[in-house]
């Protein structure tokens, strides 16, 4: 049975897949696309490195703000409106940082940029509503992986262009992609029916907005204004406050932003956290590889390579999270989601026992990357699926918003880990403080740890009593109206809310 908005006989259908894949990978490479040249933009645009840094301080912040607001508004409004605003914007921010060589505008499109990683739940949710059961779970794989495929594919790009280019360029070619795929989107998607009734929740979306933006700059910029400065502590003492207040709201409110009753169920809250840990294991592998294989010779351990070969070290791992889809499609729909996230969370944890004991030569390094993307790869393929079948067909991309959420925050408070413990273990070499190998290795060890959290957190996962199948009125079908269609091994929702 098809969803309410196509047929098994449109021929758009066989695109929807390829095409909101290439939205999330547009929208992950904007994620990673700039790290390259972080060393260089301070020469490049006259400011400091700490001015810089903002380039991915920024882009973290939208994406965390942006994701679950525009996916409660696509579940309201309109999934495929939601996501054309979402590539227009990215378009824009990517012309704004192509045209400039001031740090303030470019700071302004990375922003905007940003705001695409909404694409990813929006495109899982459309997913749902448009493909026959039989093919939501692959495509659902398929998307999901897309922010590590973007995030491994973006390094290696980067550096080449960084390499042998103009540094804007790179902002060029993301415009070019970010318009062929919005005008790919207007052409194959079609506005789902399925929608969310109520009011959007205007109250709701600041206080979340004001709580990720206090607690990601505390977390991102605490290593370097100091971790009991002033400033870091306000930022998390305020995030506490403002967390608790918002969270009385959206109990209260008749329609909130996020719906805590369903949210804090077992059945949804396990995968929002184990999200969290492989968010967090997944990006210590990206942040590590490249700086460990591009430390000079003299340090002992460095393999002294270019920018654009530390970036290349992570394309097997991107090619592996597309070969995987389907094995994990098929293992998700023999053995169901938990088990394939079991299995993910434990290949996470071994990629960095072999990189604990293999992190001296380059193969070496590569296949240990390799088996942590893999395990990634699984784990991201499962986490929408266990997030699908435990809540309402209305609520999917709002709740697929918070679960890409908790991977942001995972990244993010791994990205503050490992800044300092690569500051913590150093050495001078040739006049330059550099990590030593054994901080390289504590990083690993704490992200192993961090996967094996992923994995308990697994084992506790309910599983499902049984598929609900809710039918869609014939009426219905091609209206605005709120209808919900099929759902995927949903479980009902005591509290009637949806």
């Amino acid at each position: 049975m098809a969803g309410p908005a196509s047929t098994p006989q449109d021929p758009r259908q066989r695109f929807l897949v390829p095409v909101l894949g290439s939205c999330g990978i547009v929208a992950a490479l904007m994620q990673t696309v700039v790290v390259p040249l972080l060393p260089d933009l301070p020469a490049l645009t006259g400011s400091s490195a700490s001015t810089v840094s903002w380039t991915v301080t920024a882009t973290l912040l939208s994406g965390s703000v942006c994701t679950p607001l525009l996916g409660r508004a696509g579940d309201m409004f309109g999934k495929k409106r939601m996501l054309v605003v979402a590539m227009s914007v990215l378009s824009i921010g990517s012309v704004m940082c192509a045209l400039t060589s001031d740090i303030g505008v470019l700071i302004v499109g990375r922003t905007l940029q940003g705001m695409a990683t909404a694409v990813v739940p929006l495109g899982i949710s459309i997913l749902r509503d448009e493909l026959p059961p039989a093919k939501v779970g692959g495509g659902v794989a398929m998307m999901s992986s897309t922010l590590g495929i973007g995030a491994a594919v973006g390094l290696p790009l980067a550096g080449l262009v960084v390499d042998h280019a103009d540094w804007h360029a790179m902002f060029w070619g993301a415009t070019a992609l970010a318009l062929l795929v919005l005008g790919l989107v207007l052409l194959v998607v079609r506005e789902s029916p399925v929608r969310s009734p109520g009011r959007f929740d205007v109250v709701g979306s600041l206080g979340l907005a004001a709580f990720l933006v206090c607690l990601l700059l505390a977390v991102s910029k605490g290593t370097a204004w100091g971790w009991t400065s002033a400033r870091t502590l306000s930022l998390l003492g305020a995030a506490v406050l403002i967390l608790l207040a918002w969270g009385m709201h959206q109990w209260r409110v008749g329609t909130p932003l996020v719906d805590l009753r369903v949210t804090a169920r077992p059945a949804v809250l396990l995968p929002n956290i184990a999200a969290l840990f492989i968010g967090f294991s997944f990006y210590a592998n990206s942040l590590s590889t490249a700086q460990l294989v591009q430390t000079p010779k003299e340090s002992g351990y460095g393999l002294g390579v270019s920018v654009a070969i530390g970036g290349l070290c992570l394309l097997p791992g991107g090619v592996m999270m597309v070969v995987l889809s389907p094995i994990s499609t098929r293992l998700t729909a023999t053995r169901g989601p938990r088990f394939c996230l079991g299995v993910g969370a434990i290949l996470l944890g071994l990629g960095y026992v072999v990189r604990i004991f293999t992190s001296h030569e380059l193969w070496t390094i590569i296949m240990g990357a390799t088996v942590v993307a893999s395990g990634t790869a699984m784990c991201y393929s499962a986490l929408p699926m266990l997030v699908i079948r435990a809540i309402p067909a209305a609520q999917t991309a709002a709740a697929n918003g918070i679960n890409a959420l908790m991977r942001t925050i995972g990244q993010a408070v791994c990205s503050a880990v490992v800044a300092a413990v690569l500051t913590s273990y150093t050495m001078s070499v040739g006049g330059h403080v550099l990590p030593t190998l054994h901080a390289y290795m504590v990083v690993f060890v704490i992200a192993g740890i961090v996967a094996g959290c992923a994995l308990v957190a697994c084992l506790c996962i309910p599983e499902p009593a049984g598929p609900t199948a809710v039918p869609v009125p014939p009426e219905s079908a091609g209206s605005d109206r709120a209808v919900e269609p099929r759902s995927i091994a949903a479980t009902p929702d005591p509290t009637g809310r949806t």
